[in-house]
């Protein structure tokens, strides 16, 4: 398994880049969401990769940040989704806010992505809501005893994000926002009690 490709950057391509290391130029396919954050041509970069082996393909996927590849590798398990479908996730949300959408359950933007339907939407929300959290990237996608992933949202954080968001505030500020409040008010009940202590914090 290769875990990252180290070298000078080489080429950029409309969904990858080539990465060279002694005189061997590697293919890396990324999400279009990388390219802007991508140093200048000649530099070094430094990417994780997950090599992808089919009957007729041998294929490696490149991330600048170790948890969007741990979120790669948790999308193909998704049924339905391939390693096209993962990277047009990744490409139209970005980690941030594809994570943001699932643990708030948020369908229709996951739906947003090229060849993503409503159902396969859902189904990613279901199979993933209870394995990704906001912890560091060694642990963002751990297993836990209970179940439940320890950046799961109940009902009462849900509703506070839903609301809002229907004052206008995007929803990765509103998580986060909900988030902080539940952390630093622990007597903050219900989703009325956390839209008042997260307003505060915006």
């Amino acid at each position: 398994m290769i875990a990252f490709v180290k070298g000078v950057l080489a080429e950029c391509r409309e969904s990858s880049i080539v990465i060279e290391n002694g005189g061997i130029g590697t293919e890396v396919f990324v999400p279009a969401s990388l390219l802007p954050l991508l140093p200048s041509l000649g530099e070094e970069v430094f990417v994780y990769t997950h090599l992808r082996v089919a009957e007729d393909d041998l294929s490696l996927y490149g991330f600048l940040e170790k948890r969007d590849l741990l979120l790669f590798k948790r999308l193909l398990l998704v049924g339905g989704i391939g390693p096209k479908g993962a990277m047009a996730l990744l490409s139209a949300l970005g980690g941030d806010d594809l994570i943001l959408s699932i643990l708030s359950e948020d369908d229709k933007a996951i739906a947003k992505a090229p060849g993503i339907g409503p159902k396969t939407a859902k189904r990613i929300i279901l199979d993933l809501k209870d394995k990704v959290s906001f912890g560091d990237a060694d642990g963002f996608f751990g297993e836990y005893p209970n179940g439940a992933g320890a950046g799961g949202l109940d009902r009462g954080e849900r509703e506070a994000i839903e609301a809002l968001q229907t004052l206008g505030y995007g929803l990765g500020e509103a998580t986060r926002a909900v988030r902080m409040a539940a952390e630093n008010s622990p007597e903050a009940n219900g989703a009325e009690m956390l839209l008042k202590e997260a307003l505060k914090l915006i």
